[in-house]
């Protein structure tokens, strides 16, 4: 299968809610689902975990700030 089938769903910074899922994050800093995985186990991307399974939610700002984008206030 060819990287060009797959396409990743477009992510509005306006339209993001206060806490992503490993997905959003991924698509929104273009990466793998596994590489926000990995940095989350670095620390480089602290995760919240949710439920019974242990599912991973990110914080917005701090997505944003790995980002370089400064937050509007």
């Amino acid at each position: 299968m060819s990287l060009k089938n797959k396409t990743m769903p477009k992510v509005s910074l306006d339209d993001l809610p206060d806490l992503l899922t490993i997905r959003e994050v991924a698509s929104l800093l273009r990466v793998s689902s596994l590489t926000v995985k990995r940095w989350g186990k670095k620390g480089k991307l602290p995760a919240i975990r949710i439920n019974s399974r242990g599912d991973r939610r990110y914080k917005k700002d701090v997505v944003l700030k790995l980002l370089g984008v400064e937050k509007e206030e």
